[in-house]
């Protein structure tokens, strides 16, 4: 295989702000939301938290995932939409010095950008202008690269324009097709809330492994805890995981579950936590790994994302990783 996992998501360039709770209210955001707007008012907000900003960065939730797993030893390329601006060609050669293959189409327009406000206890509000993201196309899907992959991996962000879904159900036909495994992330509930038929649909006809916390767990399944949610979830597919914040996480393996803990840390941005923490899923089954152990493994990574300011690492201890793959608990590194 040349690539162990081939991403699928918005590329999209991080600005992130600390802020107070009052100027969430001022601003008229729900703490903790994903808000899409467009670009007269990301013109608009940016000025008023311009003082605040404390990091600036290529992103997107897919990219993080896929140079968290380049971070850990895996083989990861990127498919997504730029801007043919300095965003765009940042966020190409950002990528391949982390490792990643870009698989980037582009075309004249900006890249897109993602403000990411964080308040004192560590939550993010995200306010989201898709940019040129919102334009992937099915000829942006390097099919060679893809059915050389062991999965792809796709973000429910990408369901929010005709073109979008187009190409990712042409890339998960091809991945079924070849023999690919399917990973999906339910990204956020207002994703889920949006597209619930749909993403149950994909769930159930393309999907191997799903991944959401469990705000999005459960509202994709009607249930009211993620021990519920994380059971129903594995009927539609081989692998169900599950995130509970400072609760740890479930893997779901048909009737067969196991409960992960957390890795403790103090919590400064919580930004990335479940990028990293599903690199750190795709890593372990990509190397074959115990599901107990790409828990572990998992838990670990993004608790170390939890412990800094940003959504992605600028290293992780790989000798704490290969204890982890050697069977040591979350205690022993």
């Amino acid at each position: 295989m040349r690539f162990d996992v081939f991403g699928m998501c918005n590329a999209l360039h991080d600005i992130q702000a600390e802020v107070t709770d009052s100027v969430l209210q001022e601003l008229g955001l729900e703490k903790g939301s994903m808000n899409l707007i467009e670009h007269e008012q990301q013109r608009a907000i940016v000025p008023k938290v311009y003082d605040s900003i404390v990091n600036t960065e290529p992103g997107g939730s897919g990219a993080n995932t896929m140079i968290g797993l380049a971070m850990l030893g895996g083989k990861a390329c990127f498919t997504s939409h730029v801007g043919e601006d300095e965003h765009g060609d940042h966020y190409r050669s950002g990528l391949a010095a982390k490792g990643v293959k870009p698989n980037l189409g582009s075309e004249p327009g900006d890249t897109g950008i993602c403000l990411v406000l964080i308040t004192p206890d560590a939550q993010r509000t995200m306010l989201t202008y898709l940019g040129r993201a919102r334009d992937l196309v099915v000829q942006d899907v390097n099919v060679d690269d893809l059915r050389s992959s062991q999965y792809i991996y796709i973000t429910g962000y990408l369901w929010d324009t005709p073109n979008q879904k187009e190409a990712v159900l042409h890339a998960m036909r091809e991945a079924n097709t070849a023999g690919v495994r399917v990973a999906i992330s339910l990204s956020d509930p207002f994703c889920v809330n949006r597209h619930k038929d749909d993403f149950k649909q994909i769930i159930r006809e393309h999907t191997d492994l799903v991944f959401g916390n469990y705000a999005e767990a459960q509202a994709l399944t009607d249930t009211d805890n993620p021990y519920d949610a994380a059971h129903e979830l594995a009927t539609s597919c081989e692998v169900a995981a599950v995130t509970m914040d400072d609760k740890g996480s479930l893997i779901q393996h048909r009737d067969q579950r196991f409960e992960i803990p957390v890795y403790p840390v103090t919590a400064v941005d919580t930004t990335g936590a479940g990028d990293m923490y599903a690199a750190g899923l795709l890593y372990g089954l990509t190397q074959g790994l115990p599901l107990d152990v790409t828990g572990r493994i998992a838990s670990y990574c993004a608790a170390k994302v939890v412990a800094q300011l940003g959504p992605r690492l600028d290293s992780i201890d790989l000798a704490a990783i290969e204890k982890l793959k050697s069977g040591a608990s979350l205690s022993e590194v």
